[in-house]
């Protein structure tokens, strides 16, 4: 392979923070025109390396070379400057200006003095044309899909002249229908010959986009192999460091017992109706159904953070009301959600005020919180849970997404919640990181928890679940016990039209 053919290569690159190094002598290449997979477990380095490359951050250590240029370090204006784009998990688009006012966010076309508003809608309709994305240049963002606010991401980055397009974890907020078309766009800038760093946790979109992987693990690189000649095992091998020998945890089925914790009686609000159903001491009842069937509503209803228009709820054989998030928790109802950045966990505050939020009241004299007892109910849970952080003191931010997802689970262990309620536990987070979740799932239920599992995917829900009930247009459209798992049956369920009266 002829050097000429790279077009962008890292060499020795180290980032290191107090305490941490997040990346180590990190060397890859990427050639022109080729759809690159960057992989990794959560805080094996991948946002760290991508973020030297556009200028968010500079190495301590080593060089970056773009279309044989050499830089120690890049700036956002540089890195734009020599055709790297990069579309990240949180957009970067002003929700109240329209799709070709982001287009040209920083560099509006102007009449003499004056913006010219028409240019820009022209100019932001023949890059969409050329994307082939039907969307209106004068619509607000704000009234679009989130899929369709990618895709106004996707061509700001060619209305910058875009030569190599990262892309991090792009499929994490879409549907499965928005994935489709994503693809689609994926594709066809490759035959336009824009190279693409793609990196994602769902290896069957590496298998189905890349044209070679590179793995990284501890902030070091592991290797690089062809696409077509790798294989998923060999993949979860090199990133995890040991293979796993089983996805989903055996579990003991004696775990489940004949005591009830939490129970529904024809529950209705927020699009759901008439919804019955019991969980049981040591049981995870898996909760099944497409987008939009009533499922996060159905959990938020149980949290107290959406109001149930009528029918009941009852906890350990009593009636409950949670009408707010903090009446649930009292009586003894955690919530991990599906946005864990927005409403799981406080980012900008420390592990140890996360995990002991729930539980200061009990901790406190009067105003005054007694710190000793925080740093030890935090250290005895980022023990407990593996939390891979130098101190209870890092602020949550900074932590990997399962290492995140392990903090807001550690609150309400604190708070000794008896019903536990995942809403997609694995959501953005790695393989590695996934067992540890479900080998932690298995421990609450066999120390007798009840939870309550929403997922999206169907080898998970399977995997994990003593029982599943679905869910379709707000309604409970059947039951399955675990002998009678199937895929087919599942799906037929979830796709029932309701039917009134």
């Amino acid at each position: 392979m002829n050097i000429e053919d790279n077009i962008l290569e890292l060499k020795h690159i180290s980032k290191y923070y107090p305490g941490v190094t997040a990346l180590q002598d990190v060397s890859l290449s990427v050639r022109r025109g080729e759809i690159h997979a960057l992989i990794g477990e959560n805080g094996a380095g991948k946002s760290t390396l991508i973020k030297t490359c556009s200028g968010a951050i500079a190495p301590s250590e080593g060089e970056i070379v773009i279309n044989g240029k050499s830089f120690r370090r890049m700036t956002p204006k540089v890195s734009e400057e020599n055709g790297i784009g990069v579309i990240y998990q949180e957009f970067n688009l002003v929700g109240d200006l329209t799709v070709a006012e982001n287009i040209f966010l920083g560099r509006a076309i102007r009449k003499g003095i004056m913006v010219d508003f028409k240019a820009m809608e022209r100019q932001a309709q023949g890059i969409l044309d050329s994307l082939r994305m039907k969307i209106s240049p004068s619509a607000l963002v704000r009234d679009l899909s989130v899929g369709y606010q990618q895709m106004v991401e996707i061509a700001k980055a060619m209305s910058q002249n875009a030569q190599v397009l990262i892309m991090d974890e792009p499929s994490a907020p879409l549907t499965n229908a928005e994935v489709e078309s994503m693809f689609a766009v994926v594709d066809l800038l490759k035959e336009k010959g824009v190279t693409i760093i793609y990196i994602s946790h769902r290896l069957e979109e590496i298998f189905r986009l890349s044209d070679r992987i590179t793995v990284l693990r501890d902030g070091q690189y592991i290797v690089t192999l062809d696409t077509k000649h790798s294989s998923e095992e060999e993949l979860i091998r090199y990133m995890v460091g040991r293979q796993l020998q089983e996805v989903y945890p055996k579990r003991d089925p004696g775990c489940v017992q004949d005591e009830v914790v939490f129970e529904a009686d024809m529950v209705c609000g927020n699009g759901d109706t008439n919804i019955s159903l019991q969980i049981h001491k040591g049981e995870v009842l898996g909760l099944g159904g497409l987008v939009g069937a009533g499922r996060t509503e159905f959990a938020e209803m149980v949290f107290g953070a959406r109001k149930k228009t009528s029918g009941k709820f009852f906890f350990k054989g009593k009636e409950i009301h949670p009408r707010t998030p903090k009446e649930a928790i009292a009586a003894g109802i955690g919530l991990v959600p599906e946005d864990r950045k927005a409403k799981g966990a406080l980012l900008g505050l420390s592990i140890q005020e996360n995990i002991n939020m729930p539980v200061y009241h009990r901790i406190s004299k009067g105003a005054v919180i007694d710190y000793k007892k925080a740093r030890n109910t935090a250290q005895q849970y980022k023990e407990e849970l593996s939390i891979k952080t130098p101190s209870v003191g890092q602020m949550v931010k900074n932590l990997s997404g399962g290492n995140q997802q392990k903090v807001i689970l550690a609150k309400w262990l604190a708070a000794e919640s008896e019903l536990l309620i995942f809403d997609e536990p694995t959501r953005g987070i790695d393989v590695g990181a996934k067992q540890e979740i479900y080998t932690l799932i298995n421990t609450l239920v066999e120390q007798g928890k009840a939870i309550l599992m929403i997922s999206s995917e169907m080898e998970e829900l399977m995997g994990m679940s003593d029982r599943i009930i679905v869910l379709a247009e707000g309604c409970v459209s059947g039951e399955i016990a675990r002998p009678e798992f199937d895929q087919e049956t599942i799906m037929k369920l979830a796709s029932k039209e309701r039917k009134d009266g």
